[in-house]
């Protein structure tokens, strides 16, 4: 899975200068709050951010799944219903090859398809346009009457690169205009870090004996208090409170340490 690696170039080259620490400043505070207004995942991935780490964060894509329709459409008809019929005789051949008498498993893997989370959800703000495939493996097993039974078991998985890109602006809850260029300048002074992205769904099972097309119904992850529980999880544990506290402290007393040496 290649993650596109547009952005704002390299991290850490120029000073800090006190307005950006005062931006970094206000960017939390948005990024925090995005959590009360239910854009939990964009709160969380915005944080990370700002945290400045630069890890590769894990995508929750069950709840994309359950989230977004137009994920879940992508999934049955750009990656599975155009590949099924292939996979299908491909394990068959493989089984035939194999004496006909026992279970045969191939793997298979759909091509990565540019994909955008529907507009105005709290996924088309933490992730937006992202790289989408599927890939599982097709079992054969011998059944009744001498004719195989043939299913695939598979899992969804999204990837992307967190960053943000020139001559671009983001709206955010109270009708805030962020400027790319000064959420992108906030990597380029070394107090917040693009990271990548990606996560696996959980295995879904789709029969390839009949006719019938694939339906992706993810079950309900749960919504602790009316909103996504990705980040009151990790309230519960501490983690939440870490976070913040990283994202104010360890790059900004770094930032300003810089700042106040060059005065």
């Amino acid at each position: 899975m290649e993650v596109c690696r547009r952005g704002f170039g390299p991290f850490n080259v120029e000073e800090p200068t006190p307005r950006d620490l005062g931006f970094h400043a206000v960017a939390l505070c948005i990024a925090t709050s995005g959590d009360v207004v239910g854009q939990t995942a964009a709160s969380r991935n915005m944080l990370h951010y700002l945290g400045g780490t630069g890890d590769t964060l894990d995508l929750d894509v069950d709840r994309m799944l359950h989230d977004d329709g137009a994920l879940r459409s992508n999934v049955e008809n750009m990656h599975i219903t155009p590949n099924k019929d292939k996979w299908r005789e491909e394990a068959l051949a493989e089984f035939n090859k194999a004496g006909g008498d026992k279970p045969v498993v191939i793997p298979v893997e759909s091509g990565s398809f540019g994909g955008t989370f529907t507009p105005d959800t709290d996924w088309y703000n933490a992730v937006g346009s992202h790289q989408q495939n599927v890939s599982g493996l097709v079992t054969v097993k011998p059944g009744e009457a001498g004719k195989p039974e043939v299913s695939l078991e598979y899992q969804v998985n999204v990837w992307d690169r967190y960053n943000w890109n020139k001559g671009k602006s983001a709206t955010f809850p109270g009708g805030i205009v962020i400027e790319d260029a000064d959420m992108g300048r906030l990597h380029t002074v070394g107090i917040a870090q693009e990271f990548d992205m990606r996560g696996s769904s959980s295995t879904f099972t789709h029969d390839l004996n009949g006719s019938a097309g694939p339906a992706v119904e993810p079950s309900d992850p749960g919504r602790e208090g009316g909103r996504g529980d990705v980040s009151r999880a990790t309230r519960r544990t501490g983690e939440y409170a870490r976070q913040v506290r990283g994202c104010a402290r360890r790059p900004l007393l770094r930032a300003a340490d810089r700042v106040l040496r060059h005065r």
